[in-house]
């Protein structure tokens, strides 16, 4: 019986949350003027809301940004620095996600990796933690350099419709990701999908696409499909 596991990159295998913080304390601080008193909110207090999807103008205004001018261009700086080479440096990859993957290869899986990060984004990180063991360059699927972004709801199912007409036939496959957009991927194809609560979004707000289930990472997703 042939078998596969998609999953997504950020979220599952690697910790993106000291990277959004990072980001968001650069911002705060160009964005406000002097004398301006700013109430810096703490990592956990800033994740939350990330992962509650509480719009960036909003975080803006918690923040002390009271004024639209002023939130409107943290949101936008803040989208412009947040996929930026000096802060991919901040990323770390989660300790369970190397014994996982080794747990689900063993167990006869064939690995793909499916990530909204361009190629320039993901295959330095790849080398960095040797990850290329678990997902052969044809099982890599990514944005190209080039690539025109829309929305990741759109571009993902994109990369699910390449993967599906590109690799061999299996009799089981699974995704697991942290976003909507792993979920809609999944659906798109039939694949049932895993929501992991170690990314960008919280129960609540994974729960409205309706995964197959939602779990703590990837140990326990890989556990659960492996019948552990």
């Amino acid at each position: 019986m042939k078998k596969r596991i998609f999953t997504d990159f950020d979220g599952p295998i690697m910790d993106v949350s000291e990277r959004y913080y990072q980001v968001y304390l650069y911002c705060l601080k160009k964005i406000c003027l002097p004398e301006q008193i700013v109430k810096t909110l703490s990592k956990s207090e800033f994740w939350e809301l990330k992962r509650s999807q509480v719009p960036e103008k909003d975080i803006a205004n918690i923040s002390g940004f009271t004024d639209d001018k002023q939130q409107v261009a943290f949101a936008h700086l803040r989208r412009a620095t947040v996929h930026t080479d000096p802060y991919f440096t901040y990323d770390r990859l989660f300790e369970n996600a190397i014994p996982a993957l080794e747990k689900a290869q063993n167990e006869g899986y064939d690995l793909a990796v499916m990530t909204m990060r361009r190629r320039r984004e993901l295959e330095p990180v790849l080398d960095q933690y040797n990850l290329r063991r678990f997902f052969k360059s044809d099982r890599i699927f990514c944005l190209d350099d080039d690539y025109v972004k829309t929305i990741d709801t759109q571009d993902k199912p994109k990369l699910m419709k390449i993967a599906q007409a590109s690799l061999p036939e299996v009799d089981e496959q699974w995704m697991i990701g942290d976003t909507e957009a792993d979920i809609l991927a999944a659906q798109s194809y039939h694949i049932p999908a895993i929501a992991v609560l170690s990314g960008i979004r919280n129960q609540t707000q994974i729960e409205k696409y309706r995964p197959r289930t939602v779990l703590t990472n990837l140990t326990a997703a890989i556990d659960q499909i492996l019948g552990y």
